[in-house]
């Protein structure tokens, strides 16, 4: 059968159209049963996989080795950061300098505890997944009535670029920089990523597990009983395993990542 050439656009135009939109639902039966389809992505299907287990490289979670350098994680996911206020009525975008400024306090909250070049970049790709994965990397981000302010929702911390539901914009740098410090190396009321990779390490985790372990710690407070990081213990049971699937490149939409 000859097709004209408007009727093989035509296809083609459907096809595409096709492959552009995720599938219903957020699970694909057609995917192994550890598999999902992230539809969260803003212009491509990206699968994540749900890890179980105690976040050991034997249960099945990646090695540290498999992590995105920070420079490339950064890059991958500014889109998605440039857009993430608006998506969450959090107030207007955040503007170059903001992000700028994030990125700068990363590297200090880092540069200042004196790691070796390699753990200083595995903590930096770590940090960054975690701040995507609680505020989008949206400055003026939320409390959630809870008081867990900032781009880390740390524990009843002082900075914070939206009070009260009044938003500072622009954020100030030394905020920003307020922010990490208190997600990372804790507040008087609780443990930063800092204590809780140290406290993962003393009870033997090596490697990407003990951060796998600290996010768990971070997002709940403990350790399940039976050790499965993707149990929640009332906070996100897949808190863990998402920030395993960022630091190995997988992106969302940051409007639904909380």
């Amino acid at each position: 059968m000859h097709l004209s050439p408007p009727l093989i656009l035509g296809i083609l135009a459907t096809l595409s159209i096709t492959l552009a939109i995720p599938k219903p639902g957020r699970y694909n039966a057609e995917l192994p049963t550890n598999m999902r389809y992230v539809d969260k992505s803003f212009s491509l299907q990206v699968r994540d996989t749900i890890y179980q287990g105690d976040g050991s490289v034997h249960a099945g979670w990646p090695a540290i080795n498999k992590w995105l350098p920070f420079d490339q994680l950064w890059r991958q996911n500014k889109n998605s950061m440039y857009k993430s206020c608006v998506l969450n009525g959090w107030g207007a975008n955040n503007s170059p300098e903001e992000l700028k400024n994030l990125r700068k306090a990363i590297f200090q909250a880092v540069d200042e505890d004196g790691f070796s070049p390699l753990e200083a970049n595995h903590r930096r790709s770590f940090y960054l997944a975690v701040v995507l994965q609680e505020s989008g990397g949206c400055v003026p981000t939320t409390n959630n009535g809870v008081r867990n302010p900032g781009l880390m929702q740390d524990h009843n911390g002082r900075g914070t670029c939206n009070e009260n539901k009044i938003i500072r914009e622009p954020c100030p740098k030394h905020t920003i920089n307020l922010m990490i410090q208190e997600g990372t190396q804790g507040t008087p009321f609780g443990d930063g990523l800092e204590q809780l990779i140290a406290k993962a390490r003393g009870m033997g985790a090596p490697d990407a597990q003990a951060y796998y372990m600290a996010a768990r710690l971070y997002s709940s407070g403990s350790i399940p009983a039976d050790q499965n990081l993707s149990g929640g213990i009332g906070s996100t049971d897949s808190y863990a395993s998402d920030i395993a699937n960022r630091l190995t490149g997988a992106i969302w939409n940051e409007s639904t990542s909380y």
